[in-house]
């Protein structure tokens, strides 16, 4: 699971790059809905920086990343220092729930560098006791403070769900997305050519992945009750690169 939690909080070396720092006139601009400039590229997230935000403030990073993302923009960053500064110890704001597609790589979309979430990868971002193990690590060991599930629009796990394809193991795997399936009111054609029917498919999915963690994990239901973590889901859409957050 990569570097454990006791680290020293700092790597030694100089400019710490200020991921989501949210002090002074800066974090009351985000209390004001003003975005946070974006600031000259350093390292990597540090204990500290990523201890002082609240789970609202890191789903609020990740949606300025994702319009810098959609506009064709991006912080200066750069990786080798990222992995340097990251090398000595981790301290991820987020774990990330998505699907293997390649098209939706959740640090690309959402402009964020090395150290800054962890990412966990399925087709059909389904979850299963690996993930959630994965996931309590991240957060209540680590100290991530939200949890994202995302989905994204045509997804090949999704159709293959609808069409009941068979395959070796992914079999199995489909039949998990299958309650979504079977979930998702629409009115229209229900099969796997029907775009609209996929997408609602996808983001039923979503919500039912973010029920099995609450119901499967008593150890990321109960940091959410006490306001340590937020447990949001997502949707990325593939054609315009925005990703939306669930209510």
């Amino acid at each position: 699971m990569g570097d454990s939690y006791d680290y020293p909080a700092q790597y030694k070396g100089s400019n710490r790059r200020r991921f989501l720092k949210l002090t002074g006139a800066a974090a009351a601009g985000l209390a004001q809905g003003v975005a946070l400039p974006v600031t000259a590229r350093a390292d990597a997230l540090t204990k500290a920086q990523r201890d002082s935000m609240t789970p609202q403030q890191i789903i609020d990073e990740m949606k300025r990343g994702n319009l810098r993302f959609q506009k064709g923009e991006r912080k200066p960053r750069n990786y080798l220092r990222e992995q340097r500064a990251s090398a000595a110890g981790q301290y991820p704001a987020a774990v990330l729930l998505s699907c293997i597609d390649s098209r939706a790589p959740a640090e690309v979309i959402m402009d964020l560098g090395i150290g800054d979430i962890f990412n966990c990868r399925v087709a059909g971002n389904i979850d299963n006791s690996d993930i959630l193990g994965s996931m309590e690590f991240a957060c209540k060991l680590s100290g991530a403070k939200v949890v994202v599930v995302m989905g994204h629009t045509a997804c090949g796990a999704i159709k293959g769900a609808i069409a009941n394809a068979e395959l070796g193991n992914l079999t199995g795997l489909l039949d998990k997305i299958k309650p979504a399936v079977q979930a998702t009111n629409y009115s229209g054609e229900r099969s796997a050519t029907n775009y609209a029917f996929v997408d609602a498919v996808a983001r039923k999915n979503v919500e039912l992945t973010i029920a099995d963690i609450h119901h499967n994990s008593p150890v990321l239901s109960e940091m959410e009750a006490q306001g340590k973590i937020e447990i949001v889901g997502a949707m990325y859409d593939l054609h315009t690169g925005a990703v939306e957050f669930l209510a």
